[in-house]
């Protein structure tokens, strides 16, 4: 989720608020017949499932500075993060389209002493421009075969990073964007193309009211034991409306095996607004804005809402898709049809880590600790705007 202008979001995603921490139980797997209501998704009853994560400790945070320069790049738009458990080496890719330079992953250092926690530093090491299949950088925001990078992973096994593109489509607020499809592509570490995966029918983006919504698309990707999973941020037009204060919504969780075929694909209840807009009438936005594999059936995900008037508020759940429905084969999840979506709980509201709470879409494993605790760090993208931060929180957590 980035601003709009060049790189082709909305301008008006400024400033934010300060959470309450809140903790729930795991919210049941009720079988659903249409569009997730907001008692659905929301409610949280016990499942059958082990306690899952818990967070013990919060280690710190540490920020970039605004705008800063690294080899003729500008930093900012830090939209997904990853680590190399070999090198140590972060990945951390930014969403700009060209509005200061092509798109691009940078690497980076993050100073967790292993004995402690301590979270004490973020450097920037490098920088790799992204390349199309015809080696050149990818085109701008608003000319075809532009891309919008906002997902990364790195692969331990081919030493490659998967990244996920937005894309980009026309809808009635920008009429005259060219449709540049949604898009997991494998690259280099130097940025080269070195493939991409196959898509269902259901996250093609379309011209029409079909498929992806605009800004909806692949905000989240990470990878399983034994597979790759990536989650649109909204729900397409056939799943029902977007969240409300009312409402929740539903979007999908996409599954691919190791040798990139199409595996499942489950839903996923959105919690409905947080809180309203101020005024009532204000924009807002809400969606899943990162995940992350705990396994090959557990997730946590970054439910990410921003409020005008309000600012942003980010909760981080854990849900797991064993006994959720495929809905691969299924056009559309908002009229008819019954269907099982996954079981998810409230972990964190990690609006109550910092204050105030940043635009927080980056999420990933961190090093293990002497104590036997994992690390969990999440990230922000700034927009590029001087009124938010690139900002890193790391926490310790175990059930991991």
């Amino acid at each position: 989720m980035t601003a709009d202008n060049v790189n082709g979001h909305r301008t008006i995603w400024r400033g934010a608020a300060a959470t309450a921490a809140v903790l729930a139980a795991v919210a049941g797997a009720a079988t659903l017949d249409g569009p997730v209501r907001a008692a659905a998704a929301d409610k949280a009853r016990p499942a059958a499932a082990a306690p899952g994560l818990r967070i013990t400790r919060f280690l710190g945070e540490r920020r970039l500075p605004h705008m800063a320069k690294f080899r003729g790049t500008t930093v900012g738009g830090l939209s997904g993060i990853d680590r190399d458990p070999r090198t140590g080496t972060w990945y951390l890719v930014s969403d700009d389209r060209w509005r200061y330079d092509p798109a691009r992953f940078y690497t980076g250092r993050l100073a967790i002493d292993p004995a402690t926690g301590a979270f004490t530093g973020v450097r920037i090491t490098g920088v790799s421009t992204l390349r199309g299949p015809d080696g050149h950088p990818y085109p701008a925001f608003g000319k075809p075969g532009s891309v919008d990078p906002e997902t990364i992973r790195f692969d331990a096994r081919s030493r490659r990073v998967l990244w996920g593109n937005e894309g980009d489509r026309p809808d009635e607020t920008h009429e005259g964007i060219p449709l540049a499809p949604m898009s997991l592509r494998w690259a280099g570490r130097d940025g080269r193309y070195a493939g991409a995966l196959p898509l269902p029918p259901s996250l093609r983006l379309t011209a029409e009211h079909r498929g992806p919504r605009r800004n909806a698309g692949f905000e989240a990707l990470t990878l399983t034991p034994h597979g790759i999973a990536a989650m649109v941020e909204g729900p397409r037009y056939e799943d029902g409306e977007p969240p409300t204060v009312r409402h929740g919504a539903t979007t999908r969780l996409t599954l691919w095996d190791r040798a990139g075929r199409v595996a499942a694909q489950y839903a996923y209840p959105v919690d409905r607004l947080p809180a309203a807009p101020k005024p009532p009438t204000g924009a807002a936005d809400s969606g899943v804005s990162e995940i992350l594999a705990a396994g090959d059936h557990r997730f946590l995900a970054l439910e990410r809402s921003w409020l005008e008037g309000v600012g942003y508020k980010v909760r981080l759940y854990e849900f797991d898709v064993r006994g959720a429905t495929d809905v691969l084969r299924r056009d559309g999840l908002a009229q008819g049809g019954r269907f099982r979506p996954a079981r998810k709980r409230l972990v964190a509201d990690l609006g109550r880590y910092a204050d105030p709470t940043q635009n927080l879409e980056a999420l990933a494993w961190g090093p293990r600790l002497r104590s036997g605790e994992c690390t969990l760090v999440v990230g922000s993208d700034d927009n590029f705007d001087q009124s938010e931060a690139t900002q890193f929180l790391a926490f310790a957590a175990r059930g991991c």
